[in-house]
């Protein structure tokens, strides 16, 4: 059984092959009504209203997980927490499209894997703002707890895609650590001070590379990223080499 398909994987397909191996082919009269069957029982398997929405949209929920290279448990999680909400009737009169990214943003977050409104919206072709709506109206009335996101994800996320070294990313990491427990992270977005962070580790270790490099691996602005690092050498009083 898996969530992802909208009758949870335990329907029947009528084979399209008129000639199944070790038999004769069948004759014009068979062929139209296998036809026939083949239509029919697809009807069936969506037989209302839910079940075509509920195809729909796990259907864009696997589009979007493949989109941002999320793994299985991340879809499966998605397609519960939609099953949820259309089970609470939530859905009427919102778009699919905004509560799937959601609900995978919702699963992301859960799961404790980095992907921001940004990355989401971008490849949804959706409005960020529209996202973070249809998320926070989700959070409220399925009563659902979510983790606030981890700053050292983002910072392990940037770190593999910089391809730098296993030092710098243990100096972001710790860097971020010691401003969390100084309470620097608060109200600030994890991937900005993670991004600035990863900036200084690669600074510190001579791994140069620039503002605007990170800036659009980590999808924020390179002033996020400016005003973060500032902030984060003044109050940690790190000295970096000119």
């Amino acid at each position: 059984m898996t969530y992802t398909i909208h009758d949870k994987g335990l329907s029947t397909i009528i084979d399209w092959r008129d000639r199944p191996t070790g038999t004769k082919g069948v004759s014009a009269d068979q062929r139209i009504e296998l036809y026939k069957l083949r239509k029919w029982q697809r009807r069936v398997r969506v037989s209302d209203a839910t079940e075509r929405n509920l195809a729909v949209a796990l259907s864009e929920l696997s589009k979007l997980s493949s989109a941002l290279s999320l793994p299985k448990t991340i879809l499966e999680t998605a397609s519960v927490i939609y099953r949820r909400a259309i089970k609470r009737r939530l859905i009427r009169g919102r778009s699919i499209h905004n509560v799937t990214a959601a609900a995978i943003y919702m699963s992301c977050r859960q799961c404790g894997i980095p992907r921001t409104l940004d990355e989401i919206a971008s490849v949804s072709t959706l409005n960020k703002k529209d996202i973070g709506r249809s998320y926070r109206f989700m959070l409220r009335e399925l009563g659902m707890f979510v983790p606030p996101s981890a700053n050292r994800n983002y910072a392990a996320r940037f770190s593999n895609k910089l391809t730098i070294s296993g030092k710098a990313e243990g100096i972001a990491i710790r860097i971020l650590e010691i401003a969390r427990q100084m309470k620097l992270t608060s109200g600030r977005g994890p991937a900005g001070i993670a991004a600035a962070s990863t900036y200084i580790a690669t600074v510190l270790t001579n791994e140069r590379k620039t503002q605007r490099e990170i800036a659009e691996i980590a999808n924020v602005t390179e002033v996020t990223i400016r005003n973060r690092y500032k902030e984060l050498l003044e109050k940690l009083m790190i000295e970096v080499p000119i």
